[in-house]
């Protein structure tokens, strides 16, 4: 009962497996660190059934005046 082949796995991963020689050079750990966070989130959006872009713009747009200890609530599984 087990397929043959595991082509949807593949056509998931495909992007951070291109991207990864893409990312090997962030220009500093930092900038690494950052790109990690960003792309953890929007991932994290994507797997909570949001749209990645209309998430993030979302987000961005209510940042400014949302309350610091709030922050939370702008969670993808929030």
């Amino acid at each position: 009962h087990v397929p043959i082949d595991n082509n949807w796995v593949e056509n998931q991963i495909r992007p951070w497996a291109i991207g990864r020689s893409n990312w090997l050079f962030a220009g500093s750990l930092r900038a690494g660190q950052r790109a990690a966070a960003i792309m953890s989130l929007l991932r994290s959006a994507q797997l909570n059934g949001h749209e990645p872009h209309a998430y993030l713009k979302d987000v961005l747009t209510r940042l400014p005046t949302h309350r610091a200890s709030d922050i939370a609530t702008l969670l993808p599984h929030r």
